[in-house]
């Protein structure tokens, strides 16, 4: 009982400079005025400006555009990445076929290798998608399946082989025992690739500062840095720290719905891996 006491002090302590204090400093100066913000200190403030920044930021910040933009990438990123991913990892398990590991250790290994960008661009220019939401997408795609790849063949080569067998001995076709049968138990494993992935993709400024040319097409990470550099008087932190607790909004209220589900199969992965 000490032992576990002196853990989550040791815990608390550590957490409370790295984590509680940035996220204190963001929000609370994200509620004061303009002068106030720029002390960049803890205390409360003087003067509340809460509607005047949130709605600066929904107005002059291109909010509402980037949310949108953000969703069209991350949405379709994540299910494409899972289905494809976990098909892929289900071919890579069960092969005994040395020229299919191959293909999976060069898959795996886009995780450390960063994207080739020139190519990117060119290849996206000539298919008429650069500067597309879409051909932004594509990337995202292509370059986070190793991810999903790598966490789910192990997972999957875990997996007793003989409920697959017996699908296909009561008639079920391939698909039909990917979607009854593997997927239910992939489920875990899976929902940590979904949040490792939407981290990644939402959080993107390198490649959407190369593949988006338009603010039409701006993300959440760009419509907040346009809206930090806007300013020739310098940064306004009130608003940009407005911005971004509302860039960060989604990814928290959708961790707060999910958390059960996340840490479940944080463990049940953990357990099977």
């Amino acid at each position: 009982m000490l032992g576990r006491i002196l853990k989550y002090t040791a815990l608390s302590l550590f957490a409370l400079p790295w984590v509680v204090v940035p996220v204190w400093m963001i929000l609370v100066n994200s509620f004061k005025a303009e002068g106030e913000a720029a002390l960049l200190s803890l205390d409360l403030p003087t003067k509340w400006a809460i509607v005047e920044n949130y709605t600066a930021v929904i107005v002059q910040g291109n909010y509402v555009v980037g949310l949108r933009n953000s969703l069209l990438v991350a949405v379709p990123t994540v299910i494409v990445v899972l289905l494809l991913g976990s098909l892929a990892s289900w071919g890579y398990a069960r092969s005994k076929r040395r020229s299919t590991q191959v293909f999976f250790y060069i898959t795996s290994l886009s995780i450390l290798l960063p994207p080739a960008v020139i190519p990117t661009i060119f290849i996206l220019s000539t298919v008429g998608l650069d500067g597309s939401i879409t051909g932004y997408a594509l990337m995202m795609m292509g370059t986070r399946m190793g991810l999903v790849v790598f966490l789910t063949t192990g997972f999957v080569r875990g997996l007793p082989i003989e409920l697959e067998e017996a699908a296909a001995i009561d008639g079920a076709s391939r698909m039909r025992t990917y979607f009854s049968v593997l997927l239910p138990m992939l489920r875990s494993i899976l929902l940590v690739g979904a949040v490792l992935i939407v981290i990644v993709v939402w959080n993107d400024f390198f490649f959407g500062q190369l593949l988006l040319k338009t603010s039409a097409n701006a993300t959440l990470p760009l419509t907040l840095y346009s809206f930090a550099s806007a300013s020739v008087s310098g940064l306004s932190w009130n608003l940009v720290f407005a911005h971004l607790v509302m860039t960060s909004a989604p990814l928290v209220i959708i961790y707060l719905f999910a958390q059960r589900r996340i840490l479940a199969g944080l463990t049940e992965g953990g357990l099977k891996g």
